[in-house]
């Protein structure tokens, strides 16, 4: 790997020369250019050359499609004292305020992702061009246990007001690091203008001669006087949903309150304390070993053959409900290819047509496509109910109703007119993707591809081979799913898969309180001080109570003595809102935890016994990713190895399982 260097080159013009500063590290742009501690030294090297007299102005930029991804996540392991935190803060401070303080305009030209200390580099420059290519901007520090530290809890709310900055900071950050895109970071007003690829370089340059030549343009500073207000709102939310299990969102709270009367000065010192007290805390040490496992080891697709997958130029969907027409609509944006669904119902096809067409028209309006694009990914798309719509498909994506029997229908049609080389697979959440193959001539070309709802939302699919899958096959799983930029994830065909066998299997303990009395207050309680994103009440009426009791019944049907029959769920799924009382014993809010913590690690060790993952790394991921399992617990299995659940449940940690490896 090269060098991470700002380089800095002069560009002449009749005004004067212009400096130009670029971040590289010598890598191509699958490999993101970060802020640690040669990029840093490298623009202590260079400050001195910026701060003589022969500047007229600075543009900052970085390699092709990357400006920067922010502080080097390698390096958190090292600042495991506070002083090292507090020195890692306060050097970014000290390079960063000199950029700031440079006499003549400096402009950040954004030509690529911008996330974490990179948003904070940008921030120093007095105006900031972005390119409209650029799909990640964001402050992610807060999802990783950490706040903003290079003065970006003092920069941000300065420029858009204390409004976006919580949500910039603290909202997106916790949403699964959500991420703006290039439109929305110009209509918040992070930057100035919004530029097209083409010549982004060339008219960044020549923005900061006009400003060298004509002044910089007035800003007017946001009014701060609603922050104290809006801080306690957003930390009353924050209460409700963390309950207490992350400090550093409330931390970064406290920052942007304190940047609406505090000086720059006084607000860096308050930053580089928060770093000292959260980088060598467990949050933000195990967010470290999440993040390795989502960023990296997931992207290495672990046990993926090597072999070519196939061209996918045409996709079909099986069905038209709510989950293919979700399935459609993310083929149709990511791969751009024809798409053609197909529904034995007329009417269901051309509403799925219809909301397919009604999102690219939303999307259009926001600004995100042109009505060119958005016309032309219209006509991508078709629907029909005759079979053979589906004949020229390289890959069809069955999503019909939960019914072995239904599905097996599916793929005998599906197998009798498309080609012999299409993939087929099952969106199946539940059932057995071997037995969903079972009949047919060439089940090798079968294999589960398991979405989570909302698609659009959760990155993890499950990649489920069946002991006839074929490596061709497999592969062509693989690489369209990230072509769909999702993450995939490899696990053998076995009921539940992972996330839904781990959370039917916490879903029981939960059932079973309120069967013996306890509320359903106390048994959201339980599991929201882990810190998941969703109370388990809200979330059974997200994926509904039929789907739910359905998984549950495939569940009990496989393993009887770990996933009892719930009646209350049984009930909930006919469209009663009563829980049945089986009895009195209720348990405290604490008694609940640790049930549910025990029962989810005994799932997890026959999972891993059975060779259903490869190892506990597999299973963390796939929780991250399927089921919002925050980032700062480092996992499940880390965070039940760590709390002594694990041996107490399985004898050992679940670190230490590695019975198989899914089928070959």
């Amino acid at each position: 790997m090269g060098d991470t260097a700002f380089r800095l080159a002069r560009v002449d013009s009749a005004a004067g020369p212009l400096a130009l500063l670029t971040l590289d590290n010598g890598e191509d742009h699958t490999k993101p250019t970060v802020l640690g501690r040669s990029a840093l030294a490298s623009l202590e090297a260079v400050l001195p050359q910026l701060e003589t007299g022969e500047w007229i102005a600075l543009v900052v930029t970085g390699k092709p499609f990357v400006f920067a991804a922010g502080a080097d996540i390698d390096e958190f392991p090292r600042a495991n004292r506070p002083e090292l935190a507090r020195e890692g803060s306060r050097v970014g401070h000290e390079l960063f305020g000199r950029i700031r303080a440079l006499p003549y305009p400096t402009v950040a030209a954004i030509n690529g992702v911008c996330v974490g200390g990179g948003v904070e580099l940008a921030l120093h420059c007095d105006l900031r061009t972005l390119s409209s290519a650029v799909r990640h901007f964001a402050a992610p520090e807060c999802f990783l246990g950490i706040v903003p530290a290079w003065g970006g809890t003092q920069l941000v709310p300065r420029l858009v007001g204390a409004k976006t900055a919580i949500r910039f900071i603290v909202e997106n950050s916790m949403r699964q690091n959500r991420m703006l895109d290039a439109a929305r970071a110009h209509e918040l007003g992070f930057v100035d203008r919004l530029l097209e690829p083409v010549e982004f370089l060339d008219e960044s340059i020549a923005f900061a001669l006009e400003a060298a030549t004509e002044g910089l343009p007035e800003r007017r500073a946001p009014d701060l006087s609603d922050t104290a207000e809006l801080v306690a709102r957003a930390r009353a939310q924050l209460d409700d949903s963390l309950h207490g299990a992350a400090p550093a969102p409330l931390r970064a709270l406290d920052l942007i309150e304190g940047a609406a009367g505090w000086s720059i000065e006084r607000g860096y010192a308050a930053e580089e304390d928060a770093l000292a007290d959260l980088l060598p805390g467990h949050e933000a040490q195990a967010a470290v070993y999440s993040f390795g496992l989502v960023e990296r080891r997931a992207k290495r697709g672990v046990g993926i053959p090597a072999a070519e997958a196939r061209r996918v130029q045409r996709v079909g969907i099986a069905g038209a409900g709510l989950m293919a027409t979700q399935l459609a609509t993310l083929c149709l944006r990511r791969l751009e290819v024809p798409i053609v669904l197909r529904d034995l119902d007329e009417a269901v096809v051309e509403g799925a047509l219809e909301s397919i067409r009604g999102e690219l028209g939303g999307l259009a309006a926001k600004g995100r496509y042109d009505e060119g694009k958005a016309r032309f990914l219209g006509s991508l798309v078709s629907g029909s109910t005759d079979l053979e719509a589906l004949a020229g498909c390289d890959l069809v994506i069955e999503a019909v109703w939960e019914q072995l029997e239904v599905k097996q229908g599916v793929f005998a049609e599906l197998e009798a007119v498309v080609s012999p080389a299409c993939v087929l697979a099952t969106n199946t959440s539940s059932l057995s993707v071997t037995e969903i193959g079972a009949g047919l001539e060439h089940p090798e070309r079968v294999v589960g591809m398991h979405f989570f709802n909302p698609v659009a939302v959760m990155p993890l699919v499950e990649l489920v081979r069946t002991p006839a899958t074929d490596d061709v096959t497999l592969r062509t799983a693989w690489e369209t799913t990230k072509a769909l930029r999702k993450t995939g994830v490899l696990v053998q065909d076995a009921p539940g898969f992972v996330v839904n066998r781990v959370l039917t299997r916490m879903t029981t303990v939960l059932m079973d309180a309120l069967e013996h009395g306890n509320t359903t207050e106390e048994t959201d309680e339980a599991i929201l001080r882990l810190g998941l994103p969703m109370a388990p009440s809200v979330l059974l009426q997200v994926v509904g109570p039929r789907v739910s009791n359905h998984v549950l019944e495939a569940m009990h049907e496989a393993y009887p003595d770990r996933f009892p029959l719930s009646p209350t769920l049984a009930a909930f799924a006919a469209g009663s809102e009563e829980i049945v009382l089986v009895g009195e014993r209720r348990r405290s809010v604490e008694e609940i935890t640790a049930a549910a913590l025990e029962a989810m690690a005994d799932e997890i060790r026959h999972l891993l016994e059975e060779g259903v993952v490869a190892e506990a790394a597999d299973v963390d991921t796939c929780l991250l990713l399927g089921a919002g399992f925050p980032f700062f617990l480092g996992g499940i299995t880390k965070h039940l190895d760590q709390k002594g659940v694990s041996s107490r449940v399985a004898g050992r940690p679940l670190a230490q399982i590695r019975i198989a490896a899914p089928a070959a």
